[in-house]
């Protein structure tokens, strides 16, 4: 694959930590906006531009991406942000609870990820798209880095870890207390050193940022045509490389996605438990949440009570229908609570497992519904996507979150 250095947009170390921020889609409007009110040098200022406006402003208006990109300039301008001219990779590694990953911030092809070189497992939609090629043609950047993985290479590791024995660029805790450091690798020996190694990965997968794939490659194929017509295109413009982080499969953590359902379609408890009953699940009322470590296996809150479900229907011939999340959908949350189209229906939300069992309790309230699921595997996500199959909504949640702002790529002036 074809993943090279690039002339990053940063924050001065001294303002890294307070830059840094969580992706903008881990927010909802409220949240956002009482987390920037709080902290005015935080990237989600730009990332979640909407946030500078009166609540009931149109989050979508022109004027609202306008004024991300006014604010990146600014901070630019300020000193906030400087724009490293230098071709560099970053080595950048996550601490937390014992567990390291550390991955190579770079610019990935947008032909690997047109040919499939660049694997995805999840279906985008398309309004989630637009918001994001709105932002990015407004700031004439990309902001958010696309989480990648990659079958390990051991000698891609030795190249890694000797970079990291030089001086940090960045090196601070955030918030949830993910040590988060930052390595420049700018020097020529070391940047062809990992150019040859990254060449040799045969292929790499989208672990989380569907959405922001999808919008910068769009965007790239708009200016592509654009540059075409004006017959200025050569192929070696920015807008042809996304953003991206690499990390060895390995090194990642995926915990559960839950899901929590407005009510019980009007079934009451005992007709609820009747129905599960009858389609196969053995049930077991237990004394305190239910947080599965093996598959098969499914907690349930209603009506202030969680059940332990037990419901091993794996299909060997689809690992798509194997999973936990295709096992709950395609025999609780469609036939039993009439959850077909989870990607739209209102009644559905999804919860990711950093939240708790307080948070899932307090979401289904009395007359909801709260599952709780073992976390997909990494393995299972990589034979998915190799077999060009697609995951169910919300399969996946990484964690920790990458941050955005450490790393800007700029696609036009």
């Amino acid at each position: 694959m074809k993943a090279l250095p690039f002339p990053c947009i940063r924050p001065v170390p001294e303002h890294a930590a307070e830059v840094a921020a969580l992706p903008y889609d881990v927010f909802d409007r409220a949240e956002a906006a009482a987390y920037v009110a709080g902290h005015p040098l935080s990237f989600l200022n730009i990332d979640r531009p909407e946030t500078q406006f009166d609540p009931e402003h149109d989050m979508y208006a022109p004027e609202v991406y306008a004024r991300g990109a006014e604010l990146l300039r600014e901070r630019i301008e300020d000193g906030t942000f400087v724009e490293d001219k230098n071709l560099a990779y970053y080595i950048y590694q996550l601490a937390w609870e014992g567990r390291v990953q550390t991955g190579i911030a770079c610019v990935c092809a947008v032909d690997d990820y047109e040919q499939g070189v660049i694997k995805r497992h999840e279906l985008t939609r398309e309004d989630k798209e637009r918001d994001r090629i709105e932002h990015i043609e407004a700031l004439g950047c990309q902001t958010g880095p696309i989480f990648l993985t990659y079958r390990d290479q051991p000698v891609l590791d030795m190249i890694v870890g000797a970079a990291k024995t030089s001086t940090p660029l960045y090196d601070f805790t955030d918030e949830a207390g993910v040590r988060q450091t930052v390595w420049e690798v700018a020097r020529r020996d070391a940047v062809d050193a990992l150019h040859a190694m990254l060449g040799q990965i045969p292929c790499a997968y989208i672990a989380d940022g569907h959405h922001r794939a999808a919008s910068a490659v769009k965007v790239a194929q708009r200016m592509r045509e654009q540059a075409k017509a004006e017959g200025t295109y050569t192929g070696k413009e920015p807008f042809n490389y996304f953003l991206s982080v690499l990390f060895p499969a390995s090194q990642l953590t995926i915990l559960p996605y839950n899901r929590v359902v407005a009510d019980r379609n009007g079934l009451d408890t005992h007709e609820l438990l009747e129905a599960l009953s009858g389609t196969g699940f053995g049930i077991i009322e237990a004394t305190g949440p239910v947080e599965p470590s093996e598959r098969g296996v499914f907690g349930m809150f209603t009506d202030g009570t969680w059940y332990e479900l037990h419901g091993d229907m794996r299909d060997a011939a689809s690992a798509v229908a194997s999973l936990d999340v295709s096992i709950l959908q395609d025999h609780i949350l469609a036939p039993i609570l009439g959850i077909d189209d989870p990607r739209t229906d209102p009644r559905i939300s999804f919860v990711g497992g950093i939240r708790g069992t307080d948070e899932l309790e307090a979401r289904a309230g009395k007359n909801g519904i709260a599952f709780t699921l073992c976390a997909t595997g990494i393995d299972q996500l990589l034979t998915i996507a190799d077999a060009g199959e697609v995951m169910p909504p919300k399969s996946t949640w990484f964690e920790p979150k990458l941050r955005s702002g450490l790393f800007i790529h700029r696609i036009a002036k």
